[in-house]
């Protein structure tokens, strides 16, 4: 019973970094129209911008993440006029192009890494300032700080964007153009500022993220975006396209499910069981255990 309870707490704590991404990807998803294959390479990214300021401002916390929020935010609002030149007078998704333009930004930002940051060998973070110190121990059962600021940040930031998406005038503008974009432009919603900060949006969530990958894993390589990115996805099919609620489920659902694949079963199947999951539904519920909101 006690790894079953420590392997929850470190699952719900992987989980709610799921869910941070699926909800930045599926953001972007509902109201920029945008499939971006690549936001996880931008969360990894900034994880590499808050390890070099951390280097040159002897350990400076909150300018690591102020500098990892900046880096994501800039990246995202970089890329949008490239997807706003292909979603030009579109009132759907284009998987296709959209999918091809941000993979190759995500190759692009993985050979910036591979290169130009470390010698492309991975990089660690200060051993102080990452969350594996315990705050309690009892038995096998162990509460690290990084765990607990996770879990917190985590439920914080979905709340808030749960809160800004349905309770607030803006809220309403970005739901009414994933609802129906030729009804929001008739109504007088302007499609371009409201894709903007969607853009920014996505990209605050993602220096979150990168900070509290941080916290978890403790290191970080130009392949990670990649890894990540195959669990977004499948989150989000799983999920259904589009579906913030389900994209909650899943993702706490999947951390869990991690962990206790990795305490009880010997290698790393984690992945494989991920996606056999990912098959079924697929075939089981094309459009996701939710549905798709798109």
């Amino acid at each position: 019973m006690q790894v079953f309870l420590a392997q929850v707490i470190n699952g719900l704590s992987l989980g709610s970094i799921y869910v941070l991404l699926v909800t930045g990807f599926n953001l972007l998803l509902l109201v920029a129209m945008i499939i971006h294959f690549a936001y996880p390479q931008v969360v990894v990214f900034s994880m590499y911008i808050a390890w070099v300021v951390l280097r040159y401002t002897n350990n400076s916390v909150p300018l690591a993440v102020l500098a990892s929020v900046g880096a994501s935010v800039a990246i995202n609002l970089a890329s949008a006029p490239l997807f706003q030149k292909i979603m030009k007078n579109r009132e759907e998704v284009d998987i296709n192009s959209t999918m091809v333009v941000s993979m190759g930004i995500g190759m692009i930002i993985t050979d910036v890494l591979s290169h130009g940051f470390n010698k492309g060998l991975p990089i660690s973070f200060p051993r102080q300032l990452v969350g594996d110190v315990a705050l309690f121990r009892v038995g096998l059962i162990s509460l690290l700080s990084g765990q607990v600021i996770s879990l917190a940040v985590g439920v914080l930031a979905v709340s808030g964007v749960f809160l800004l998406l349905y309770k607030t005038r803006q809220g309403r503008a970005f739901r009414a153009i994933a609802e129906d974009p030729a009804g929001a432009r008739l109504v007088g919603i302007p499609l371009l500022s409201t894709g903007l900060s969607s853009y920014a949006l996505s990209g605050v969530l993602g220096g979150l993220i990168a900070v509290l990958l941080a916290l978890m894993l403790g290191y970080a390589s130009p392949g990670l975006g990649e890894q990540v990115a195959h669990k977004v996805l499948g989150v989000s099919i799983i999920a259904g396209l589009g579906n913030l609620p389900g994209g909650l489920v899943v993702g706490l659902a999947l951390g869990i499910l991690e962990a206790l694949c990795q305490g009880y079963l010997p290698g790393s199947w984690s992945n494989a069981i991920a996606f056999v999951v990912l098959l079924v539904v697929i075939l089981a519920k094309p459009r996701g255990l939710f549905g798709i909101k798109l």
